[in-house]
């Protein structure tokens, strides 16, 4: 199976969301990781983000609400800018800070380093995901679309109802929300795990 997969353990999840801040630090990527895995953004809605879509300068402080139009279905997004993501968000700015940048509401929110002024492109956002899972020693295939589907993967978890769970997602059906998560087979395996216990 190709398919991108969720994280669905919760250690490989903490390795994972915390490589790039703990074990190769840099704090760019950490803050993709988190806010992949915190607002369930695609990676080309991510990658297109700016400074001033989170930060309001002139109030120095970070936005409540992340305000898009979703490049894939055109439509709008209100996304709360948790405690995680705004931590993250923090933490990179810090950095930047530190290295004698400061940020403007302009500037790419994950700027290429190589390229300064032009964000990173998907296929670097694609290789500091699979760094990250391979040094985790994930297991399947774990790729930008994984932080979007473990979000979901959690939020189900949670027992986020599935309409909702349906509208964050912008499905046409439940049942596509759970093949998208990959809920069914998790049923199933449990079955078999489980059968004698």
């Amino acid at each position: 199976m190709n398919t991108a997969q969720p994280i669905r353990n919760n250690e490989d999840l903490l390795c994972f969301m915390n490589y790039y801040r703990t074990i190769a630090p840099n704090s760019r990527n950490y803050l993709m990781m988190v806010m992949g895995l915190n607002t369930a953004l695609r990676i080309s809605d991510l990658l297109g983000l700016r400074w001033g879509d989170v930060y309001d300068s002139a109030l120095e402080k970070y936005k409540v609400h992340l305000s898009l139009v979703e490049r894939k279905t055109d439509k709008n997004s209100l996304i709360l800018l948790n405690r995680n993501v705004t931590e993250a968000l923090s933490v990179h700015m810090a950095q930047m800070q530190k290295r004698g940048r400061q940020v403007n509401p302009g500037d790419w929110l994950f700027e290429n380093q190589k390229r300064p002024g032009n964000p990173i492109s998907r296929i670097q956002a694609f290789r500091i995901v699979r760094k990250a899972a391979q040094d985790c020693h994930l297991e399947g295939v774990i790729s930008c679309h994984s932080l979007r589907k473990t979000f979901g993967y959690y939020a189900w978890r949670q027992g986020v109802e599935p309409a909702m769970l349906m509208n964050l997602f912008n499905h046409s059906s439940f049942a596509n929300t759970i093949r998208y998560l990959g809920i069914e087979q998790d049923d199933r395996d449990r079955v078999f795990r489980d059968i004698y216990q």
